[in-house]
């Protein structure tokens, strides 16, 4: 008897073989994320800082809005708001890569905190920055203002368990 032989080339393909649908598609992942690491990284501007031998402490120029209609610089009241122009001004001279934080409270008019940004940059202050506070993780604590750490737990009196 003649043996029977299963290789009918006629028959339907029934499977895809994705061998080489995958070593393509890891292909273009490598390259894809190579291009976009030397893309990332030619494109961000980055404002280094500048060492010789010791630390330069940074000088931060404080702006705190109350809601009550006060003004500070650095912890220091300001008759009003005209006063933060020359002494934004005196700051900026004395430091040209001065920074300014810029901390309102929530109940403060939005008005009042651009009239503080617009007197900072036209003082020449051009690095500013909003203040806030951090919201908790779920399940963690805020930290206070002012980064402190907060205070530990108070331990327990002996033989309660």
């Amino acid at each position: 008897m003649a043996a029977s032989s299963n290789n009918n080339d006629d028959d339907i393909i029934s499977g895809i073989n994705v061998t080489p649908l995958v070593d393509v598609t890891l292909v273009l992942l490598i390259i894809f994320m190579v291009t976009a690491k030397i893309i990332v990284s030619q494109s961000l501007p980055m404002d280094l800082p500048k060492a010789a031998q010791g630390q330069e402490v940074q000088q931060i120029f404080g702006v705190d809005l109350h809601a009550n209609g006060e003004i500070f610089v650095d912890g220091k009241k300001l008759p009003g708001e005209e006063g933060l122009l020359p002494i934004a001004r005196e700051a900026q001279a004395r430091n040209q890569e001065l920074r300014a934080v810029i901390r309102a409270d929530t109940t403060v008019q939005h008005g009042r905190v651009i009239r503080a940004l617009d007197l900072l940059k036209q003082a020449g202050v051009s690095k500013i920055a909003f203040g806030v506070t951090p919201t908790a993780p779920e399940g963690g604590a805020v930290a206070p203002p002012g980064g402190a750490a907060p205070a530990a737990p108070a331990p327990a009196p002996p033989g309660n368990k």
